[in-house]
């Protein structure tokens, strides 16, 4: 353990969860493999919040609740990218319009991979 606290203490690395439109996923991606950041993962889901799009032109048979369908991409960078990361997100992402979505930034305390517990090439 003591090798992966050192690596983490050299490079302090952030989670970042971006909750946005399905519609604007794909810019959002492309600027970002664009910039360099090939690693993340996306999610398509249903969600509710404050915003509720009356535009909307589906309804949900499975979650009668949700309000939305979103896109979620997660990813995580060093420190220093995160400024530029929440950057794409918002350039490609917004639309101007109520429930273009949040972005989520998190401390990592550890990560290690799986197939040898050791901490290299994480990002």
């Amino acid at each position: 353990m003591l090798i992966i606290n050192n690596f983490l203490n050299q490079m302090k690395m952030k989670e970042i969860k971006a909750f946005v439109r399905p519609k604007r996923l794909t810019d959002i991606i492309n600027k970002l493999r664009e910039e360099g950041f090939l690693g993340l993962t996306v999610f398509e889901g249903e969600g509710t919040g404050r915003y509720s799009d009356n535009r909307k032109e589906w309804s949900s048979l499975r979650h009668p609740f949700s309000h939305s369908k979103i896109a979620k991409i997660e990813m995580v960078v060093s420190d220093e990218k995160v400024a530029k990361v929440m950057q794409i997100i918002h350039e490609n992402g917004k639309t101007g319009y109520p429930g273009d979505g949040i972005i989520y930034v998190s401390e990592i305390l550890e990560a290690v991979k799986v197939k040898t517990l050791k901490p290299d090439d994480i990002i």
